[in-house]
């Protein structure tokens, strides 16, 4: 049985971060979020860096000044703020992780401050090369990192011959336990904050 979450129960981010025209982030961040919200205390939503569409760093201050300029910046800011937590989904790529999530991270800095954060990571090796690299990010914005991630393989015969998951669920399913240790952990971190 899942339990409903209302307006009041903490809310999670789970960013898409990849917006390559073919990727397979937003089934494999989807997938994470449903497997999280069931039963969990917590309200997971899925947040498209494609969609929030930011511009390369156009703000003519550093973030920690908190003084914004650009109203993309404006509106990224009390999105972010708006969350108790997050997870990033995005894929390895060339052992590192997107320039578009790193932009995203880069537009804030307060923002992201004191909140807790896990990675879900994918590729033909997990991507445990591309978290190592967002784990000094994530210390350098001051988020709460926590112990539980989740490196998913994805082999050639998980993926079609256009680089499309064949069986999402048959994909995701053995991961089911970790992705419900990231939820306890969220939610330990949240009532901690």
């Amino acid at each position: 049985m899942t339990l409903r979450t209302s307006p009041a129960d903490p809310r999670v981010a789970v960013i898409i971060g990849s917006t390559r025209p073919t990727r397979i982030c937003p089934g494999i961040a989807r997938w994470v979020a449903d497997a999280a919200q069931d039963g969990s205390p917590l309200q997971y939503e899925l947040v498209d860096l494609a969609a929030v569409n930011l511009p390369f760093l156009d703000e003519p201050r550093k973030a920690a000044s908190g003084q914004y300029e650009h109203e993309h910046t404006q509106a990224w800011s009390r999105l972010v703020s708006s969350y108790a937590g997050f997870i990033f989904v995005f894929p390895q790529y060339n052992w590192g992780y997107p320039g578009v999530l790193k932009n995203a991270l880069d537009f804030l800095y307060h923002e992201w401050a004191g909140k807790p954060v896990s990675c879900v990571t994918y590729g033909a090796r997990g991507g445990n090369k591309s978290a190592a690299q967002m784990h000094g990010v994530l210390q350098g914005l001051h988020m709460r990192e926590l112990d539980e991630r989740l490196e998913i393989i994805i082999t050639d015969s998980d993926v079609d011959p256009d680089g499309r998951i064949l069986d999402l669920n048959a994909l995701m399913h053995p991961h089911l336990t970790a992705v419900k240790a990231i939820d306890a952990a969220l939610v330990e971190a949240i009532e901690d904050f």
